[in-house]
């Protein structure tokens, strides 16, 4: 009977001892992981600001040497001009607008029905196979989409408008529309299925249709995710580089034709990044005075976007 005591006894001492390294070994660990998570937000913050201070610096260094009411006034953009060139950042803030505006009248058209049909009508089984599906465009690399707009939209736009050329603002228009459609849907769709269902009950309850539920209940209820999904997916298209790159052409042209070639901010960032401009020259140094404007036209819809989330958010 001893023995199975002093057994018992040794069992339950090693049983402490286990427990108390176990639990010095998660000490260990909840002294560690805050820390890493820590230096993980740090790393994160860091990289913002020096992005930030990057353009920033950079593009003072450009405007030591063009005029900066030059940039934001003159009506002409050619920095590769064998004379003075000149610098006037318009006619790139009209090529980025007019894509930015077709792709959004052509995703928030679709990417509206189709929200309302994957929350609104789709069954379970219809809504786990369509989701996937549109969500698998957003996966595309833009470089394709961009090919696609080139060899495949254009061709089919141009047998009903043969004045277009070749490179135009319409086709990476559309395939940009294409590219945030899966975007619009998506987050709206979500917001639409966080309406509780007994607001669809209520109205339906009154008589209301299936469609007047949709679109006088749960579109109204939900409209502060919607829009800002919106917000969200134009800002997506005012960065989009590939395909303007591809699809839009080099033409920076102060108008608003939308058949002809133009070029974006983010094209020409490209065109000058490919190694036509060397470096310390007052066009290298154009890029970043183009990035930092295109900076804050994102910047500037991102925090719209989140206005709008909290300004008009119904909390059920």
């Amino acid at each position: 009977m001893a023995y199975q005591s002093t057994n018992k006894s040794i069992s339950v001492q090693e049983m402490i001892e286990a427990k108390k390294r176990k639990k010095s070994a998660n000490g260990v660990a909840d002294k560690v992981v805050p820390f890493l998570l820590l230096l993980t937000a740090i790393v994160s913050i860091l990289t913002t600001i020096g992005i930030v201070f990057t353009l920033i610096f950079e593009t003072f260094t450009f405007f030591n040497r063009v005029s900066i009411v030059e940039f934001f006034t003159e009506k002409s953009w050619y920095p590769f001009s064998e004379t003075q060139g000149s610098y006037g950042i318009m006619p790139l803030i009209s090529g980025t607008l007019k894509v930015t505006i077709i792709a959004v009248l052509v995703a928030v058209p679709v990417g509206l029905s189709s929200a309302i049909y994957l929350s609104e009508y789709a069954s379970d089984r219809v809504r786990r196979i369509i989701k996937p599906i549109l969500e698998v465009l957003a996966g595309i690399p833009t470089i394709v989409y961009g090919f696609f707009a080139l060899t495949f939209v254009t061709p089919i736009l141009r047998e009903f408008i043969p004045s277009m050329e070749v490179f135009n603002a319409l086709s990476p228009g559309i395939v940009i529309g294409i590219m945030i459609t899966p975007m619009i849907a998506s987050l709206s769709e979500d917001a639409m299925s966080s309406v509780p269902n007994s607001m669809r009950e209520g109205a339906l309850a009154l008589g209301s249709t299936k469609f007047e539920v949709s679109m006088k209940v749960v579109l109204p209820a939900a409209i502060s995710g919607i829009i800002a999904s919106i917000v969200l997916a134009t800002s997506r298209a005012i960065g989009e580089t590939m395909i303007v790159a591809v699809a839009g052409g080099s033409t920076p042209n102060l108008n608003w034709n939308i058949t002809s070639s133009i070029q974006t901010m983010t094209a020409y960032i490209v065109q000058v990044s490919q190694g036509d401009a060397g470096f310390g020259t007052t066009i290298y140094y154009s890029i970043y005075a183009v990035g930092t404007t295109l900076f804050v036209f994102t910047l500037a819809m991102n925090l719209l976007a989140q206005f709008i989330s909290r300004r008009f958010r119904e909390e059920y």
